[in-house]
């Protein structure tokens, strides 16, 4: 079925509200209100609220009564209709598209920029986008979820009011990896999460008054630091939310950053750094010997946790000749040096912090780097650059950071000299999250606001729906953690009650939101409404590929089940695969 055509009899147009709501304050007078035989000639019935036209929204107020968050109140600075345009699952509807401010408690922090695509047709849904790294812009609101699939309409099209924000800062020329706004305490806060709040409340006013109707369903869809403001929002604020979906998230995201500042100080170490041929000569060896474990060529490692316990870089193979450069000494590109495997091997490994965290997480789990792309160059796709930039770039770290060093070095440079020391001078090699250290008090009140807790029990009480999802070769946040996350959860609720609200799945061959091997989309919007709407708990849900190999699918597997092939078939279609537990 076709998702912009469900819940057709839900929707409706501006010029149906008013009458709508007119109809039912007509009936409620004629009824007497509650009981009585007619009103008192002294109270006349109340007037039904209008819709305000597009127009009408420019410079209204929203008070600051009306967000649940500390503010000074927000503003629209513009609404304008925009026509509709595109084509196929592109089509973007003609829509009212508002923008708005919301104004600090602090006058020197920076406000809170946001936009809401009001849709002509309303389908009486609204939907929240995140935003991923620092954030610091505006999602695409008329744009689609995060990793959604490409052939069915795009949430403004179904007819959701979409919105987001650039979570209480703008970012400069590093976008995503500028974290100047964290010298400001309250811009800090916003970003940790209250931002999240303040533009939900924010934004329900808005819907409000242009359809002058409340929704009657709320989604949060985002991934990464999106993925963590998903899970925050429905964790913080239960009462807002019916569902999310949390691709990648890192939900526990001071952590990663600990567990990503031990692999940079790995990759620092002399001739550590590999280059994009050794990543490729890394991954082909890792595909060579685990590629079939799961029963059949295709490119991709599924069975992930028989390939970890299989493949070490130092005794590893690559066309039958060692992986190993001769000696451990650098010898060439299709070889990896003794300081390189070591490297490699960090990132791989599980770490333990060397001080304790405000939010009570000891350490991280490690990344799964046998079979992931760390920034293969060459042979080029459509998405290799965006690989690289996420992953190990193509400049070891180093202090002053290069711009071109992998992301998640850059993104701690920019949280060690702006939220931990405040201090733009601060040598970011100089901090080991392995020993103990006198920044621990600031990484704990960091770790307070973005390590969220997996207690989930106000949203599973609301009835609630979660869906999750994460790439096994995403080496910037882990898919181990996410899969701890689960089995928090799983501890918390037990298999049958966590089976009523949440789902969680692995995709191999995904990296860090987009990957070369497995571009992974998936019609995650559909499943959440089937589920939370009609109480149609997922099932048989697929995965489709853009890039690797594009339109090949793959069966979503419920963790910790993985695709296996059945033995015959065609190796691209999921109906070729079944999800098994070995």
């Amino acid at each position: 079925m076709n998702p912009a055509k469900t819940n057709m009899r839900a929707r409706f147009t501006l010029g149906c509200v008013a009458v709508a709501v007119a109809v039912a304050v007509a009936a409620l007078a004629a009824c007497g209100g509650g009981g009585n035989d007619e009103p008192p000639a002294s109270a006349p019935a109340p007037q039904a609220q209008a819709p305000m036209a597009c127009g009408e929204l420019v410079n209204m107020a929203i008070p600051a009564s009306a967000i649940g968050l500390p503010t000074t109140g927000a503003t629209v600075t513009s609404a304008t209709v925009v026509a509709a345009s595109g084509s196929g699952a592109a089509a973007v509807p003609e829509h009212c598209l508002v923008n708005a401010a919301i104004a600090p408690v602090d006058a020197t922090a920076p406000k809170i920029l946001m936009r809401v695509a009001l849709p002509a047709t309303w389908n009486t849904k609204a939907l929240m986008l995140g935003g991923g790294g620092f954030d610091g812009s505006i999602p695409n609101v008329v744009g689609n979820v995060s990793n959604g699939a490409t052939d069915q309409p795009l949430p403004v099209a179904r007819g959701y009011a979409v919105f987001g924000s650039d979570s209480g800062h703008q970012a400069g020329a590093r976008a995503s990896l500028d974290g100047t706004f964290g010298q400001n305490d309250e811009a800090l806060r916003n970003w940790g999460g209250d931002a999240l709040k303040k533009t939900r409340d924010t934004a329900m006013y808005i819907i409000n008054k242009r359809y002058a109707a409340a929704p009657a369903k709320a989604y949060f869809s985002g991934g990464s630091t999106g993925g963590r403001e998903a899970i925050q929002s429905i964790q913080r604020w239960p009462a807002d939310w019916d569902g999310a979906i949390a691709w990648y998230p890192a939900w526990n995201q001071a952590s990663a950053m600990l567990g990503g500042q031990a692999g940079t100080l790995a990759l620092t170490k002399p001739g550590a750094y590999p280059n994009s041929a050794k990543r490729l000569a890394l991954m082909t060896a890792a595909l060579q010997a685990c590629d079939t474990l799961d029963g059949v060529a295709d490119g991709l490692i599924s069975n992930q946790n028989a390939c970890n316990v299989r493949f070490d870089p130092a005794t590893a193979t690559l066309n039958g000749a060692p992986l190993r450069c001769a000696g451990g000494a650098d010898t060439g590109d299709t070889c990896l040096s003794d300081a390189q495997i070591t490297a490699v091997k960090a990132i791989n490994t599980p770490v333990r912090f060397g001080f304790a965290l405000g939010s009570g997480e000891t350490g991280y789990p490690g990344y799964n780097v046998w079979g992931a792309d760390l920034g293969i160059t060459a042979p080029a796709t459509a998405v290799s650059g965006t690989v690289a930039f996420l992953n190990l770039a193509s400049t070891a770290p180093a202090n002053p950071m290069p711009a071109t060093a992998p992301y998640i070095s850059q993104q701690l440079d920019g949280v060690l000299k702006n939220i931990i020391t405040r201090d733009a001078n601060f040598n970011p090699l100089s901090f080991d999250p392995l020993g103990p250290t006198a920044l621990a008090d600031r990484w704990g009140v960091l770790s307070r606001m973005i390590d969220v807790s997996s207690d989930l029990s106000g949203f599973v009480n609301k009835g609630g729906k979660l869906l999750m999802a994460h790439g096994v070769h995403d080496v910037l946040v882990s898919s181990r953690a996410t899969a701890d996350f689960y089995s928090r959860l799983l501890q918390q609720f037990g298999q049958a009650k966590l089976d009523t609200f949440a789902r969680y799945y692995e995709i191999p061959g995904l990296g860090h939101a987009v990957s070369s091997q497995f571009n992974a989309t998936w019609d995650a919007l559909t499943a959440l409404e089937q589920w939370a709407e009609k109480g149609t708990a997922p099932t048989g849900q697929v995965t489709r590929d853009t890039v690797g190999v594009p339109g090949r699918t793959r069966p979503l597997c419920e963790y910790p089940k993985w695709p296996q092939y059945k033995g015959t078939g065609d190796v691209n279609s999921a109906a070729s695969f079944t999800c098994v537990v070995l």
